[in-house]
């Protein structure tokens, strides 16, 4: 008898997914409280490990098409004066040639699209309850329609509404780093292209992103708070507020950054920060991606322990019959690798973003030392694990 399972969530790690139990007969429901798949979005990391995944997937010819070729990261001083203009690779630990940067919109499209006609997708719609048995799990949907299914998945995100309803509120799981920031996009009015400029003051980062020759723009403002803004975190305008006060008097393009940020209509704020959990399941509900362990932007591995985790859980599933030795599985051989990536914060990844004046020396020191360096070395993290092999591969 086929078993079905509830995913939550049609970002990287939902789809990923289905895409596995899937082909390992599973019948799979997707829900998503978008009314349609998101597109754009800022560019995401697929690195070490994740880059195996993908490749198993068949779509990584597609992201290589996709790939944005950055190629210059210019950092600024406080007056807008250059102080190093580098090699993108050399500033993250990614690896020229192997690792990829793509449009967030765009690997979603192509996760989406290796889905969407085996498996179910209920867009405008969420998980309202959950109810577990023996047998299974009823669901409610917000929508008002009920359900039942043998497992649930909770991919949906760093704050997470399964994970909330299961485990309790997301303050006991969420690691604070110190730095809030804003994302949003804007007109190009640099011609910037293929390229990063960043201005930083102690505490404080603005940057512009160009992923291509295009009329608009990246922007990113990011500052050290050493308490979360929890006010601000479900208020738009108090966010607009914080930042545009945060930065009052700011150097270079900042001002403009901060009036284009008053106009944006896709502006994302949120805080630095990590989930981390002691058990990803409980009963027949699991978490998969930022919903079970976020590691923050500031390590650059969120998509790629999304598209690993969901790897290893549906591989899980497809060899064991039950659902506890499977999750128990998952844990098992996944927890280290989400340790070691989400540790990478711990060992010096939030250096581009320096809270003293000595530090932000200290940085811009390195980063003259690195024009004339080749690549960094690929982070050992990033392809710390060995995938399984599904019974049969395509």
């Amino acid at each position: 008898m086929t078993r079905n399972i509830l995913i939550s969530g049609a970002s990287i790690a939902g789809p990923a997914l289905a895409y596995w139990l899937h082909r390992s007969g599973w019948a799979v429901t997707v829900v998503e409280k978008a009314g349609a798949l998101r597109d754009g979005g800022y560019p995401i990391d697929i690195r070490g490990t994740a880059t195996e995944v993908v490749r198993r997937m068949g779509i990584l010819p597609h992201l290589r098409d996709a790939h944005i070729d950055m190629r210059r990261c210019t950092f600024l001083d406080a007056d807008g004066g250059e102080v190093a203009s580098v090699s993108p690779y050399a500033v993250v630990g990614s690896v020229e040639g192997q690792d990829l940067e793509v449009r967030r919109g765009d690997l979603a499209a192509h996760l989406y699209a290796m889905v969407r006609d085996d498996v179910e997708f209920l867009f405008g719609d969420s998980i309202d309850t959950l109810d577990q048995s023996a047998q299974g799990v009823d669901v409610t949907f917000h929508s008002g329609r009920q359900r039942t299914f043998d497992l649930v998945v909770g991919a949906d995100g760093m704050h997470s509404h399964t994970r909330a309803s299961l485990f309790g509120p997301e303050e006991q799981f969420h690691r604070y780093l110190g730095y809030c920031f804003a994302l949003f996009t804007m007109p190009n009015t640099l011609g910037l292209s293929h390229e990063l400029m960043m201005w930083n003051t102690p505490g404080k980062a603005a940057a512009l992103y160009a992923v291509g020759d295009t009329d608009e723009v990246h922007a990113f403002l990011n500052f050290h708070r050493p308490e979360p803004p929890s006010d601000a975190l479900r208020n738009p305008e108090a966010q607009r507020d914080l930042v545009a006060t945060t930065f009052a008097g700011a150097g270079w393009e900042v001002p403009h950054m901060v009036d284009a940020m008053y106009d944006a209509d896709d502006l994302f704020f949120d805080t630095a920060g990590q989930i981390r959990m002691p058990h990803w399941s409980s009963g027949r509900v699991a978490l998969v991606g930022d919903a079970a362990y976020a590691p923050s932007f500031l390590t650059g591995q969120g998509s790629s322990l999304a598209l690993v985790g969901a790897y290893v859980l549906a591989h899980a599933l497809a060899t064991n019959r039950d659902h506890t030795a499977a999750f128990a599985a998952y844990e098992r051989d996944v927890r280290e690798f989400v340790a070691m990536n989400q540790a990478l914060v711990d060992n010096g990844a939030a250096t581009l973003f320096p809270t003293t004046v000595r530090a932000l020396e200290q940085r811009n020191t390195v980063l003259r030392g690195l024009d004339t360096l080749p690549s960094a070395p690929a982070r050992p993290a990033h392809s710390a694990l060995v995938l399984p092999e599904f019974a049969s591969m395509p």
